[in-house]
């Protein structure tokens, strides 16, 4: 190992490269090798690297106003904040920094809303395979089963049932749940998608016995699915939502959204120091502003069909699995290939990609990647694939 990546705590492991530059879809080392770059930060640069939008956005705030303190409007916050109000379902919008924190923030709005109006209820119904964070509050949330036993005791007060089903759900309430918590496609997990009947079946009960329903959207918000946010293709309309990784556009900013009737924080229940500054929220209103744009989401599911049918026709080259997800969050199973081993050989010919899960590759690659840039990147997994 180098000595001089002594200093970072190693918390991941890391390949000994060290990036230097980012253009769209590509990233550049130390050394000068360009990589073509399909995870973007998991998701996070919207628009690819260093897009023009988000840069101008960055420098043009910086010369303006960084932070007025979150005890004060400014100009940035308020415009954001209206813009997700007027695409979406929600009426008030409280914005972080990560998507762990907006999590959080969903937890304790629901927790409060429960004391207020629900006798005191505080349970969560959360599902296995769920990742909603690293705080001690989302780890206890999420249904990685890695998280178990780590750093107990967590927060109590999560039910966890297995995802798509109903049933599971339907038995596990009681007086005391307040809210049922789920990602609309669960990431961590391999991308796996709720099934429309179960979101809806979902909705439905959160109806029946006066439960909020929470659609976790830090992953699949931001037009990555093909919509602007992933309930609107289950024509459902939830009650709290959270955001984060697309809606900066590669800075660090979150959301939670929620409709009137759940903002029942007071005073002081909720804040941050750097929650809603001027810098970050200029990037996000420009990433919006982007991504609200008549053709811009019929170019991503263009994309999305492209890729798919790319990924179809190596699963079928293969003998492969399943490929699924939704818009530029897919991912396909590799049979008995190891999944790490395919996304390390795939790094050794500079082509980035993740491996969620032992048997599953996952490609979250910038909404506006080009088709010869797709093309590229399925050529070089077909090399590998070929190899192994």
């Amino acid at each position: 190992m180098n000595k001089q990546f002594d200093a970072i705590m190693p918390i991941t492991p890391r390949p000994e490269i060290i990036f230097e530059q980012g253009e769209g879809s590509w990233l550049y080392d130390s050394q000068g090798e360009k990589y073509l770059d399909c995870v973007q930060g998991w998701a996070v640069n919207t628009l690819g690297h260093c897009s023009p939008i988000v840069t101008n956005a960055l420098t043009q705030q910086a010369g303006r106003l960084i932070n007025a303190s979150p005890a004060f409007y400014n100009g940035p916050m308020v415009e954001c904040a209206n813009k997700l109000i007027e695409h979406s379902v929600f009426d008030q919008v409280f914005f972080a920094n990560t998507g762990s924190e907006a999590n959080e923030g969903a937890i304790k709005l629901a927790r409060k809303w429960g004391k207020v109006h629900k006798d005191g209820a505080y349970k969560c119904i959360t599902f296995d395979g769920a990742f909603h964070g690293r705080t001690l509050t989302t780890m206890a949330a999420s249904g990685k089963a890695a998280f178990a036993p780590m750093f107990e005791p967590k927060t109590p007060g999560f039910t966890k049932v297995p995802y798509n089903d109903l049933g599971a759900v339907a038995e596990a309430i009681d007086a005391e749940t307040v809210a049922i918590m789920l990602e609309p496609i669960q990431g961590e997990a391999g991308v796996i998608p709720a099934d429309p009947e179960f979101i809806n079946g979902l909705r439905a009960l959160a109806d029946e016995h006066d439960l909020l329903l929470v659609v976790d959207e830090v992953q699949t918000g931001i037009a990555r699915t093909g919509s602007l946010f992933a309930y609107e293709s289950y024509g459902i309309e939830p009650d709290i939502m959270t955001l984060g990784k697309g809606l900066g556009g590669g800075v660090p900013i979150s959301a939670l959204l929620a409709k009137a009737s759940c903002c029942v924080f007071e005073a002081g229940e909720q804040g941050g120091t750097y929650n809603g500054n001027p810098l970050m929220t200029a990037v996000s209103l420009a990433v919006l502003n982007e991504v609200t744009r008549p053709d811009f989401l019929v170019g991503v599911n263009k994309r999305s069909e492209y890729l798919t049918q790319q990924l179809m026709a190596l699963s079928e080259q293969f003998g492969l699995g399943n490929v699924r997800g939704k818009g530029l969050l897919l991912a396909i199973d590799t049979g008995e290939l190891e999944s790490a081993k395919i996304a390390a050989e795939c790094l050794q010919k500079k082509l980035l990609i993740n491996a969620p899960q032992q048997h599953a590759l996952r490609f979250m690659p910038a909404l506006n990647i080009s088709y010869a840039e797709i093309d590229q990147a399925i050529e070089i997994m077909s090399e590998v694939l070929s190899s192994l």
